[in-house]
């Protein structure tokens, strides 16, 4: 079997192809496979799986796979080595999203076929794949940083829509904390306002509504909405960024009351507002 080695930590490019002419093989690196347009299958570890716009794959380096061509196909190629994850992207990460990247990396039961389900998701991913390819291919000022974070968003959305899989869901019951677990819970779905509810939280976790305050508040010495509200302003920073959203969009994708209330929370964590932020930063 062919062995395709890659000497650089992180790559991303696009290619487009009407007929596959790369032999089954495997790699010495990580892959992230981004189905951009087209549609035909993917052979991976002598499984066939049918693949079409928005799909994704997660490649580990002992995969073996080839893709068959229905009608032309235009593929975002993401590749990544362990070290790249370990001290490029996981240094400033929480420890149970840590945890969880390292599950998505290691247990090949959890990422088979497309990884991305959710249609929105889907969207949000390809959208986020291609300012990663733009990002990293100008290597304009701080693009270290912005393709990190980028990619980042990218394995968080991916983690997302895995963490619904079984086996997933059993491996972090197992193997983090209850408030790793609830953390890790805020993390992922801080755009559903629904889900951010005290009492819907609270249940989703089997406790009452005043215990889960008082029990993050004693574990973290933050109570639940500083949490939920420092991941709202981090996620508002992303999407004011990285987005075609208006400010208005982003405050009701993130549940606050109002723009108002939105620009007043964000001022007082980032000092200043969501639109100077934008500007700031969208002209370096």
């Amino acid at each position: 079997m062919k062995r395709i080695v890659n000497f650089n930590s992180f790559n991303v490019f696009k290619v487009e192809k009407e007929i596959w002419d790369i032999e089954y093989h495997n790699h010495n690196f990580y892959e992230l496979i981004i189905i951009e347009s087209g549609k035909g299958s993917h052979h991976l570890n002598n499984v066939i799986f049918p693949y079409q716009k928005g799909d994704v794959f997660l490649l580990r380096p002992s995969d073996a796979h080839e893709f068959t061509i229905k009608s032309k196909t235009r593929f975002i190629y993401i590749k990544f080595t362990e070290e790249y994850i370990l001290e490029t992207l996981l240094i400033n990460k929480k420890n149970e999203l840590k945890k969880v990247i390292q599950l998505l990396m290691e247990d090949r039961s959890l990422v088979y076929e497309s990884g991305i389900k959710n249609k929105t998701d889907r969207i949000y991913l390809l959208q986020l794949s291609n300012i990663l390819l733009h990002e990293f291919s100008h290597k304009n000022r701080y693009h270290k940083e912005i393709t990190a974070d980028l990619f980042s968003g990218i394995l968080t959305i991916l983690i997302r829509n895995t963490m619904n899989n079984a086996t997933n869901k059993k491996w972090i019951s197992q193997n983090l904390s209850r408030i790793d677990r609830i953390l890790y819970y805020i993390n992922v779905n801080i755009l559903d306002p629904d889900k951010m509810k005290i009492e819907n939280l609270a249940k989703e976790f089997l406790l009452s509504p005043n215990y889960i305050s008082i029990y993050i508040k004693k574990q973290t010495g933050f109570s639940i909405q500083q949490h939920i509200m420092q991941y709202r302003v981090k996620t508002a920073e992303k999407l004011l960024l990285q987005s075609s959203y208006n400010i208005n969009e982003i405050a009701d994708k993130l549940g606050f009351n109002d723009t108002s209330h939105f620009n007043k929370i964000f001022k007082a964590y980032k000092n200043q507002s969501p639109s100077a932020f934008k500007k700031a930063n969208k002209s370096v």
